[in-house]
C-alpha cells in the first residue's frame, strides 16, 4: 500500500467521500531527482560472525543482509548515501567503490557516503584485514590471522561488487521527487551502557541489580531522523533513517539485526517494497541493554523486534506527518584528519608477551585476549602510528549527514546537532572506514574506564580524537548553505463554520 492509498483508505473510513479529494501540490518547474536500490550481501553459513576479538562462525540463517543505496541529483551535482548491513567497512573498500562509481556514474568520490549499521550478526568485513600484519613477527601474525576476527577476502570482493551495483541501480532509477525531512522520538529502547559506580569509576555493563551502580554515565539520543522521497504521483520511493543504538540484539543466525524489523515495520506501514537506508547515529556507548532496569532482559528475537519495531513505527509516524516538496541543493565536503594512535608502554608490551605465552587457560581468557590485542597494536604502530580519519558532510537540501569512521560516543553526536547550522542534522558513525571506539576525554580520565576505553588494535586513537572529529564535522557543515524546507501553505482567511458559530442551547 503506498502513501496515497493508505491515506485514502484511512480517511475514507473516517470521514467519507470528501476525504478522497486528492492532495493539491504546488506546480514547480524543477524537482530534485532521487533514486533508491538495494542488493543482497548475505554471508554464507560457516563464514565468520564479526563483533568480538576472537573467531565465531555462523551456523544458521535468520534474515538477509543488504546494501541499501540512495542517490540525490539536483542537475548540477549528485550525492550518494549508502547503508550496509555490516559490523564495519574498511577504508580500502570505500575508496575502491568510490573510484568505480566515479567512473560509471560520474558521482564525485567526496560525494559518496557509505555507513555500516554495526550489525553483530552480519558477514566478515573489516576487523583484521588480509595481509595487514604480514610485516609483523610470526607470533603476531598467528594471533591476528588465527585468533582474531578477520575479513574474508572472497566475501569482501562480493560486497564491493554489490555496493557498486546498488549505487549504479539507484543512480539509474533517479526520477523527479518531492522530499521531506523530520524527527521523531523513541526513548524506550536505547540506553547508555556505561554506569557510574560507588568506587568513583565507570563500568560498561555492570550488571542488573548491582548495588554499586549509581546512574548512567552518559546521555542517549532518542531522535529518530528521517529523510524520505516521493515521486510525482505521491508514491514513496524510499527513505533514510538515522538512530542511535548498537545493533547487538542478534536475533539468531545471519541477520541485519534489529534493522531487519525496522525495515519490515516501515514497509508494512508505508509500502511493501520501499528501500530503507539505515545510517547509524553515533552509539559507541549506547545499546538496547538497560543496566539500571531490574527486570530480566527479553530474549534475542523479542529484543530485535522491540527495537526495530518501535524505531520503525516512529519513522512511519514521522513520514505520515511530512509535507514533501522541492529539495535542494545537494553538495558534499570531506576532510581526512591525521590522528595519532595511543601507544602501550614497553612494560605493558613485555607483560602482554608473557601472558600470551601462557595461553588463555592459564592467563585467563579476558587477560589473554587483551594481551593479544596489545601485541597486535604494538605491531600496528610500527607501520601505521597515525590513522587516516575521514570526516564528511553530505547535504540534501536542508538536511546534512555528518559522517565519521568511529564507534563514536553519543555525547559528541548531540553536540554536533546543537552546533550545526542545518535544521536537520544526521550524524553518522562507522562511515567510510573504521577506527574503533572514540570515547570522550572524560571517559579516558581517572573517573572513566570501561570496555570502550581499553587500548587495543581496534580502538587506539589519542584522547582528543573525538573533539577533533566533532569540530571538523561542524566546520564542514558551515561550508554548506542549507536549503529551504518545504512547508504546508497557509490557509486562506476564513469565516466561522455555520454550524459552529451558534450560541449554546440551554433547556
Amino acid at each position: 500500500m503506498n502513501r496515497r492509498t493508505f491515506f485514502r483508505s484511512t480517511l475514507s473510513a473516517a470521514f467519507g467521500p470528501l476525504a478522497l479529494v486528492p492532495r493539491l501540490w504546488p506546480q514547480e518547474q524543477t524537482l530534485l531527482q532521487a533514486g533508491f536500490a538495494e542488493t543482497d550481501i548475505t554471508p554464507d553459513i560457516g563464514m565468520e560472525q564479526p563483533g568480538g576479538y576472537g573467531k565465531v562462525f555462523h551456523k544458521t540463517f535468520h534474515d538477509p543482509c543488504k546494501v541499501r543505496a540512495a542517490v540525490f541529483d539536483d542537475g548540477r551535482k549528485a550525492v550518494a548515501l549508502v547503508g550496509i548491513d555490516s559490523l564495519a567497512i574498511s577504508r580500502r573498500m570505500v575508496l575502491e567503490v568510490r573510484r568505480r562509481i566515479r567512473d560509471v556514474c560520474g558521482i564525485g568520490e567526496e560525494a559518496v557516503l557509505i555507513g555500516a549499521s554495526h550489525s553483530h550478526s552480519s558477514g566478515p568485513l573489516a576487523m583484521v584485514e588480509p595481509h595487514q600484519y604480514d610485516h609483523a613477527s610470526p607470533l603476531v601474525q598467528k594471533l591476528a590471522y588465527e585468533h582474531s576476527s578477520m575479513e574474508d577476502p572472497g566475501y569482501a570482493q562480493r560486497v564491493t561488487q554489490q555496493l557498486v551495483r546498488a549505487l549504479g541501480l539507484a543512480y539509474e532509477s533517479r526520477q523527479p521527487a518531492r522530499c521531506a525531512a523530520g524527527f521523531g522520538v523513541e526513548d524506550k529502547v536505547a540506553f547508555n551502557r556505561r554506569v557510574r559506580m560507588r568506587n568513583g569509576r565507570t563500568f560498561t555493563h555492570p550488571g542488573k541489580r548491582n548495588p554499586e551502580s549509581l546512574g548512567y554515565a552518559g546521555p542517549v539520543d532518542p531522535q529518530v531522523g528521517v529523510l524520505a522521497a516521493w515521486d510525482t504521483r505521491d508514491r514513496l520511493l524510499g527513505c533514510l533513517v538515522n538512530f542511535s543504538c548498537h545493533a547487538t540484539t542478534s536475533p539468531g543466525g545471519i541477520s541485519a539485526n534489529w534493522i531487519y524489523y525496522l525495515e519490515q515495520v516501515i514497509r508494512g506501514g508505508m509500502d511493501a517494497h520501499v528501500p530503507v537506508v539505515f545510517l547509524a547515529n553515533p552509539n559507541g556507548d549506547v545499546t538496547q541493554v538497560d543496566n539500571l532496569n531490574p527486570e530480566a532482559n527479553p530474549g534475542a528475537e523479542e529484543w530485535a523486534r522491540l527495537v526495530g519495531g518501535r524505531v520503525g513505527a516512529e519513522a512511519v509516524k514521522v513520514m505520515l506527518a511530512m509535507y514533501p516538496g522541492p529539495f535542494g541543493p545537494v553538495d558534499a565536503r570531506q576532510q581526512v584528519l591525521q590522528i595519532p594512535r595511543r601507544a602501550p608502554s614497553r612494560e605493558r608490551v613485555q607483560r602482554a608477551w608473557e601472558l600470551v605465552q601462557q595461553g588463555p587457560e592459564k592467563a585467563g581468557r579476558t587477560e589473554w585476549t587483551f594481551a593479544k590485542e596489545t601485541l597486535m597494536l604494538d605491531a600496528l604502530l610500527a607501520k601505521w602510528p597515525v590513522a587516516d580519519v575521514e570526516v564528511q558532510a553530505v547535504q540534501v537540501g536542508p538536511a546534512v549527514f555528518l559522517a565519521n569512521p568511529a564507534e563514536y560516543f553519543v555525547e559528541f553526536a548531540l553536540e554536533i546537532k546543537k552546533r550545526s547550522p542545518f535544521p536537520y542534522t544526521f550524524p553518522v558513525q562507522l562511515a567510510n572506514g573504521c577506527v574503533g571506539y572514540v570515547p570522550t576525554e572524560e571517559a579516558l580520565s581517572e573517573t572513566g574506564g570501561g570496555y570502550e576505553t581499553r587500548l587495543t588494535s581496534y580502538s587506539n586513537l589519542e584522547a582528543r580524537a573525538g573533539r577533533k572529529i566533532a569540530d571538523a564535522c561542524v566546520e564542514l557543515a558551515e561550508l554548506l548553505k542549507p536549503g529551504v524546507a518545504p512547508r504546508r501553505p497557509l490557509a486562506p482567511p476564513g469565516k466561522p463554520w455555520d454550524y459552529g458559530n451558534v450560541p449554546a442551547e440551554v433547556y
